[in-house]
C-alpha cells in the first residue's frame, strides 16, 4: 500500500500541475496499479484544458521490475470545443488518452527515464479549424533524477496539439520532491514549451504543489500555478484567458 500511495503521489501532482504522465520507479515484482480522481480544472504545461472546469481523470501503469513499463491516462477536456466555437468551426474532442512506454534505470547514482508519450485526443475534428492540423501528438522524453531533482526534456516529432508546421516543439522541466513529513510533500516546477515556426506560441511556467498521503490510496493536492502567456492574446480562446493564474484542488484514489 505504501508503493501504491508513492505512486498516486507522483500521479495526483502531475495532472493537477500539468506534468506529462509517466510511470513510477521499478517495483521488485511486476505491478498493474489504477487510479481515479477529480481535480478542480484541468492544466497541462500551465494551460487550461477544461476553461476552469473540474475533469475526472484516471489511468493503469504496469510497471516491470527490469525497469520497463507501459501505461494509460485519460481526462475529459475542454480547449478542442471552446476553440471550435470561437473559430467557429465544428470541432470536436471530450477526451484526451495518454499511452506511454519507457525505461527506467539508475547508473551513477542518477535516475534515468525514457520513454514514449502518444497523446490521443480520441476522435478530434480539431483540423476543421482553419490553420490547424488534426490534435493528435507524439512526444519521446528523457528525464535524469538526482536526489529531490528532476530535470525533464520532451521532443515532438509530430505537430504539437494541432499547431500546424510544429514538429520538433520542445519542452523543458525542472523539478523537486520535497518530503515536508507526516504524508505531506512539496513539489516546485518550472517548465518551457517552445512551439517551433510559432515563436508567439512559446511561454514558460510555474507551478508549486502541496501533496497529501491520506492512506489507504487516497490522496490530495493543492496546486498554484502560472504562465508568462497570460497576456498573449493567442491564449484567450472563446473569451478565456487559457494561461492565467489558477489555484487547484484534486482527490486521487489508487487501487
Amino acid at each position: 500500500m505504501k508503493l501504491k500511495s508513492q505512486i498516486l503521489l507522483a500521479i495526483l501532482a502531475t495532472s493537477s500541475a500539468a506534468f506529462a504522465q509517466t510511470a513510477p520507479a521499478a517495483p521488485e515484482v511486476p505491478e498493474v496499479t489504477y487510479n481515479v480522481g477529480v481535480v478542480s480544472q484541468y492544466r497541462y504545461r500551465g494551460i487550461a484544458q477544461t476553461k476552469g472546469d473540474a475533469a475526472l481523470q484516471g489511468g493503469v501503469d504496469y510497471a516491470n521490475a527490469n525497469g520497463f513499463y507501459l501505461g494509460a491516462w485519460g481526462s475529459t477536456i475542454k480547449w478542442i470545443k471552446e476553440a471550435g466555437i470561437a473559430a467557429p468551426a465544428d470541432a470536436k474532442g471530450p477526451v484526451e488518452l495518454d499511452i506511454y512506454g519507457g525505461y527506467k534505470f539508475e547508473a551513477a547514482g542518477i535516475a534515468y527515464d525514457v520513454g514514449y508519450l502518444r497523446y490521443e485526443y480520441v476522435g478530434n475534428t480539431y483540423n476543421k479549424i482553419s490553420g490547424n492540423v488534426n490534435a493528435n501528438t507524439d512526444e519521446v522524453y528523457g528525464a535524469a533524477t538526482y536526489g529531490v531533482f528532476t530535470a525533464k526534456y520532451s521532443y515532438a516529432f509530430s505537430d504539437l496539439f494541432g499547431t500546424a508546421n510544429s514538429k520538433g516543439s520542445a519542452y523543458v522541466d525542472l523539478s523537486a520532491t520535497l518530503d515536508l513529513g507526516e504524508g505531506y510533500s512539496l513539489v516546485p516546477h518550472v517548465g518551457h514549451q517552445k512551439v517551433s515556426n510559432t515563436p508567439n506560441a512559446s511561454y514558460t511556467d510555474f507551478a508549486l504543489t502541496v501533496n497529501k498521503d491520506l492512506g489507504d490510496g487516497l490522496s490530495a493536492s493543492l496546486a498554484a500555478i502560472s504562465t508568462n502567456a497570460k497576456n498573449v492574446d493567442a491564449f484567450t480562446i472563446n473569451n478565456y484567458n487559457t494561461a492565467k493564474n489558477a489555484v487547484i484542488v484534486g482527490v486521487k484514489y489508487a487501487f
